[in-house]
């Protein structure tokens, strides 16, 4: 298995399009101020020693140099061994609401980004359970199946947006809907949902979905993200900051649902969390409820040792870099009347 230690320090490569910019810019201007002092061909005579290619030479040289440098700054590693280790856990689905309503700012700085947050607290806590993602909307979408890849579920629940979601709307039962068909068909017992959404519900069978879940062997809980008094759903339009409106112009508010969600918790067997009360409080309390879940035991492959290769991408750019010191910007004498770029 392949991965950096540090793919951070890769958005630094994002300085080499820069660097070539100005590199063409200068060039362009280069050649601008030698044509203004004389015509081509006896500038040629007059600077014989002038080498046509070298400046791109050096150019490409400290590019290479610089690509290999940030490339082991950031320490490619390769996984080495692979071990089968059997594992007690349960198979959980985290099921976020991307809806519109969960841009509103009752709770700072949205609800969207305090509940990506908190799934993601939530996820670095469960380490040693199975672990999938639906997100939905007016529909439910499967994201990430169950995984013990916990880095992967984190870096996709920090990217959840409303422009995921094909139509707008929200349908809790849809993401009970795809969770139960997601299981594996084996597990009756040792699985769970967590739903995190402000509560608004343009179906209102999630009560009754949630129930019928239950009853196949699924526990079912509830996290509200927002305010009972509510707040305005904040959009763009047409390159302006405004709010969504109803058909009389007038904005729209959106509110936390409680009753709701302690309703569908309560049918799933499950319990209510509202995320006003502090992220690793209830995160906290949620790991304990899930831990009390009986276990069942799975095997999972995992590598747990990574070889690191910085040290040869650091020798190839500091290679490249003396390679590009010791070219000179005068012509070689032995490629004195070639032109290697001429075709």
């Amino acid at each position: 298995m392949f991965r950096f230690e540090h793919s951070t320090y890769l958005y630094a490569l994002a300085v080499l399009p820069i660097l070539a910019a100005f590199f063409s810019t200068a060039w362009y201007y280069r050649k601008r101020a030698i044509n203004r002092f004389g015509n081509p061909k006896l500038m040629t005579r007059i600077m014989p020693e002038m080498s046509r290619y070298k400046h791109a030479v050096k150019f490409m040289l400290i590019t290479l140099a610089l690509t290999f440098l940030i490339v082991g700054w950031a320490n490619p590693q390769w996984g080495i061994k692979k071990e089968t280790v059997p594992r007690k856990g349960i198979d959980l689905f985290i099921a976020l609401d991307i809806s519109q309503s969960m841009l509103a700012e009752d709770i700072s700085p949205s609800r969207l980004i305090r509940a990506r947050r908190f799934a993601q607290n939530l996820v670095t806590q469960l380490r040693g359970e199975n672990i999938g993602v639906i997100i939905f909307a007016c529909n439910a979408y499967l994201q990430v199946p169950l995984t013990t890849d916990y880095a992967f579920v984190n870096m996709f629940l920090g990217s959840a947006n409303p422009d995921m979601a094909n139509a707008q709307g929200t349908t809790i039962s849809e993401a009970i809907d795809l969770a139960e068909r997601s299981f594996k068909e084996e597990n009756k017992n040792h699985k769970a949902l967590v739903i995190i959404t402000d509560g608004e519900d343009h179906d209102g069978t999630a009560k009754a979905r949630a129930a019928e879940a239950q009853e196949n062997g699924l526990m079912v809980f509830t996290v509200g993200v927002g305010k009972a008094e509510g707040s305005f759903m904040p959009i763009n339009a047409g390159g302006r900051s405004d709010y969504k409106r109803d058909n009389q112009g007038n904005p729209i508010r959106t509110s936390l649902n409680e009753a709701m969600l302690m309703d569908i918790a309560e049918a799933g067997k499950g319990n209510y969390f509202n995320l006003s009360a502090g992220t690793d409080r209830v995160v906290d309390v949620l790991k304990k409820q899930i831990d009390a879940i009986e276990k069942r035991e799975f095997e999972a492959r995992v590598f747990n040792e990574y070889e690191s290769y910085f040290q040869y991408f650091i020798g190839l750019g500091l290679l490249f870099l003396i390679i590009e010191f010791m070219v000179a910007f005068r012509k070689n004498r032995y490629l004195a009347n070639k032109d290697i770029f001429k075709v």
